[in-house]
């Protein structure tokens, strides 16, 4: 393979030529420039860049044989290999705006700790991906960069709030991306960019520190192009670390591992629908065959779902309390500077009162509870991860669904946002595409602490399917 085609390498084969000194850093992040030079300019992905960090970093991995030997045989040790941070997490000495007008020129001297642990254990930062405004919303566009546009469709939306890492690995301008995901912000933008995202359970990726640290809502998981390198990204950021209070041990047999030796699972749920939302029929339809792909290796697949029919209303008022803790401040500091949606959500929650907030917390912890039964029966959940295809790039959220009108721009992820009240791992992998060719994806959920289950079972579908092997792709004009 020449050298301007190394991004179409795996991130588990790009580490394995690492390791044998057949490619170095350099070359990669070489490669992964002359990428996003070529294709960001369709896409928008790549808002903020930072080329000669990579190379000066890329060049101490090389330079230091201390370094490499130190970590080469830990199961997550990247060895050089180009990753993108998604625009809401800080990253030391570049450019971090969280998708607002209010911190356009924001340096920050400290890295979140998941950037820090990407760094240590041998990723090169290439950039921050785009990233709607304070990761607000389901799809991915802000006054300061624009908007990212869909590599498969460029006329069509990434989704949010991590469309722009989504974009970007779809594309091949990184190998692994990260991203945060409160209603579905991993999920969502992997199913419309047809790559994998994890949502772990709270604790699994240790980050921060942020300024709602004791909330278990929003978690940062890793974004990739396959099941093996999803479960590589895992490996590397899935460690305890102190200034986390909910990080715990790595799993003793490492996900790339579990992986690798993946069996199917014995009993299956799956629902359309998760009885709460309407669903695209070509969403339906692709969903219901990834359960009989399952089916077809002899896998038990019941049409069922667990109780969550009062998930949307907990969910509204949980994600309105946090959105009053973290952005109070910017509304009554800097209000012009907000777009709508954002200043609605902050409004609602400083409407709440603490009875409201107090019934929530208690209706979360009893969907907890019938979650954890439903999974005394069931080894995994498997449901559409978005209840539509790619819509149209400037549309900033869905209105209406087979008649059914959605009032604000969080209720239609309510099928992402349910899950995400379970506390329970869930990954988003490609089922297929819609006649138009739209990519489309299927949450894999999982018990709790069970992101080696989900992942596994995402391999067993990946290499079904052999979805994963058409990426990365050139941008296709929509």
């Amino acid at each position: 393979m020449s050298d301007s085609e190394l991004f179409r390498l795996s991130a588990l084969d790009a580490k394995s030529l690492l390791l044998k000194r057949e490619i170095s850093p350099v070359d990669l992040v070489n490669a992964s420039i002359a990428r996003i030079e070529s294709v960001d300019r369709d896409i928008n992905a790549m808002v903020t860049r930072c080329f000669d960090r990579a190379l000066t970093h890329a060049r101490r991995l090389e330079s230091s044989t201390s370094e490499s030997s130190q970590n080469s045989e830990d199961p997550g040790w990247l060895g050089g290999m180009p990753v993108a941070i998604k625009d809401i997490t800080p990253t030391a000495n570049v450019r971090t705006t969280y998708g607002c007008k209010i911190y356009e020129n924001n340096i920050p001297e400290q890295s979140d700790i998941l950037v820090e642990t990407l760094e240590h254990f041998g990723g090169i930062v290439m950039g921050k991906t785009n990233t709607p405004e304070f990761a607000a919303g389901a799809s991915t566009f802000n006054d300061i960069f624009g908007i990212t546009r869909n590599p498969w469709n460029t006329s069509k939306s990434v989704s949010g709030s991590s469309g722009g890492s989504g974009a970007a690995l779809a594309s091949g301008e990184v190998f692994l991306a990260t991203g945060s995901d409160l209603g579905g912000s991993l999920r969502t933008p992997a199913s419309f960019n047809s790559v994998l995202g994890l949502r772990p359970g709270p604790g699994r990726v240790p980050h921060g520190p942020v300024k709602y640290q004791f909330s278990m809502l929003f978690p940062d998981g890793i974004m990739a192009r396959s099941a093996l390198d999803l479960a590589l990204g895992m490996d590397t950021v899935c460690r305890p670390h102190i200034r986390d209070p909910f990080s715990f041990d790595a799993p003793p047999v490492p996900y790339v591992t579990q992986v690798q030796e993946a069996k199917a699972p014995a009993r299956i749920a799956f629902s359309a629908d998760l009885g709460i939302l309407p669903v695209d029929p070509q969403v339906r339809a692709l969903a219901r065959g990834a359960a009989d792909v399952f089916e077809s290796m002899g896998v038990d697949v019941d049409e069922t779902e667990p109780d969550l029919k009062d998930a949307p209303d907990v969910f509204q008022i949980l994600r309105a309390a946090i959105f009053a803790t973290e952005h109070a401040d910017h509304l009554r500091d800097h209000r012009d500077k907000l777009k709508p949606e954002v200043i609605w959500n902050i409004e609602k929650g400083l409407a709440l009162t603490a009875e409201e907030i107090g019934r929530a917390e208690i209706a979360q912890a009893a969907l907890y509870q019938r979650m954890a039964s439903f999974f005394d029966v069931y080894d995994l959940l498997i449901c559409p991860t978005a209840i539509v295809p790619p819509f149209d790039a400037e549309v900033r959220y869905v209105e209406e669904v087979d008649g059914f009108k959605f009032d604000n721009y969080i209720d239609w992820i309510g099928i992402t946002s349910a899950i995400t009240l379970t506390s329970c791992p869930a990954v988003s992998v490609p089922a297929g595409f819609t006649a138009d060719g739209l990519p489309v994806g299927i949450q894999i959920v999982g018990p709790p602490r069970g992101e080696g289950l989900v992942l596994q079972a995402a391999h067993l579908l990946d290499q079904a399917t052999g979805i994963s092997r058409q990426l990365p792709i050139d941008p296709r004009q929509g």
